[in-house]
């Protein structure tokens, strides 16, 4: 279910499965159509979903974005006698509520960054609720503070406001059946429009995985993150299943968790699920079933890192309709080219979103992949068509330096 980048590399990853499947996407997008049939239903709709999932006899439904698990599609499928990978709305509060999330966190003994009385700089001013990935302003200044109080009220929900903590970011993830927790391998993510993290935030411009330099602290973080998290949301009496993303800021007092998400990050799940070596189609078949512990999920030596091509107005605007040249060309050069924005108008690929393409590259390091990937943007155009130049710089500088 869903229609960006992020399914389409599910889409991608479960066509590969060694057990004979039959791949359907709803609503899906041209690039997901390579590799099953695409419906025209919303992620949100649930009734139509239910009914979808009824007439091909669906044995799993994976959804992909947050907005359909908070509302409680998953609930309304698996009520309906479907399997589904994906919390129900219960546990996907802890990313739809950033206060529920804290609550959870507080119980569970969860390192997290702190809420502020007060807005004051320096700060972090977040909406309580869903905002596709762009309700987060980091204020260090007055008049950044002034500014985001504006931006954050346009949402008409509560705010929360927290320390601003400085650290390096990593997004870990893991996969989960309700009981525990299987650790996927992390991502760097790079969330600010412009070169050098300038600029307002987006849903993500671009990521690399592996992180080398906190790879031997990963199982450290799910033991103290994760797993604490699920066993105070089945103590609650909402298991989650599916995929606990915790956002993590490594300062020099240790981890503090500033977000939960409850699914795949995008674009993370571009630079991750090529790096994902096993039955990847029976580790989400185990969680939804409520028992992953048979599963596999082996992380691969190859390093990708993807970049997002975005419309000109990102993340102000969308952009609807420009022609695409390139994709083959692209592709031709070895990378893998996820649809995050695009449309047929008749046989010509077009715009239609704010991140068009998520481009990623695998290498045997960082710099080998990053410059692959760069190679392959070079090769798309549309009107307006920019990326940052700067996805996973510093990583590649430091991995060249040991």
């Amino acid at each position: 279910m869903g229609s960006g980048g992020r399914e389409h590399a599910l889409a991608w990853k479960l066509a590969q499965s060694a057990e004979p499947a039959e791949l359907h996407c709803a609503p899906g997008n041209p690039g997901i159509a390579q590799y099953g049939a695409c419906h025209p239903v919303r992620a949100d709709d649930g009734e139509g979903l239910l009914a979808l999932a009824r007439e091909l006899d669906v044995d799993l439904v994976v959804i992909g974005p947050e907005a359909p698990l908070v509302a409680g599609v998953g609930d309304q499928l698996r009520f309906g006698g479907v399997a589904v990978f994906g919390p129900s709305a219960a546990a996907a509060q802890i990313e739809g509520s950033k206060s529920f999330a804290k609550d959870v966190m507080e119980a569970a003994g969860v390192p997290a960054t702190q809420t502020m009385a007060v807005a004051r700089p320096p700060c972090v001013v977040k909406v309580d609720g869903l905002a596709a990935g762009k309700g987060s302003f980091v204020c260090r200044t007055q008049d950044e503070l002034d500014a985001a109080l504006r931006a954050a009220a346009a949402y008409g929900q509560a705010l929360v406001i927290e320390e601003l903590v400085e650290g390096r970011e990593v997004s870990v993830f893991a996969l989960c059946d309700g009981r525990d927790a299987l650790l996927l391998p992390a991502a760097q993510d790079f969330k600010r429009v412009g070169d050098g993290d300038t600029g307002p935030n987006t849903g993500g411009m671009g990521c690399y995985s592996p992180v080398p330099w906190l790879s031997p602290q990963l199982e450290e973080l799910v033991e103290a993150i994760h797993r604490p998290v699920l066993r105070e949301l089945a103590r609650r009496g909402s298991p989650f299943i599916g995929v606990l993303y915790a956002g993590v800021m490594l300062t020099e007092e240790g981890p503090r968790v500033f977000e939960f998400n409850c699914r795949f990050g995008d674009p993370e799940t571009q630079a991750i699920l090529p790096r994902l070596e096993g039955d990847f189609l029976g580790a989400l078949e185990g969680a939804a079933a409520g028992d992953a512990s048979g599963a596999e999920a082996h992380e691969s030596s190859q390093a990708a890192v993807t970049v997002v091509i975005a419309g000109p107005r990102y993340p102000l605007e969308n952009d609807i309709g420009s022609p695409i040249e390139g994709i083959e060309e692209a592709e031709a050069t070895g990378a893998l080219v996820f649809h995050a924005g695009t449309a047929l108008h008749g046989d010509r690929l077009v715009t239609n979103g704010g991140r068009i393409f998520g481009v990623t590259a695998l290498g045997d390091s960082i710099g080998e992949a990053r410059a692959a990937a760069y190679d392959a943007c070079e090769r798309i155009s549309f009107a307006g068509a920019r990326y940052r130049r700067d996805i996973a710089l510093s990583a590649a500088e430091e991995e060249a330096r040991v």
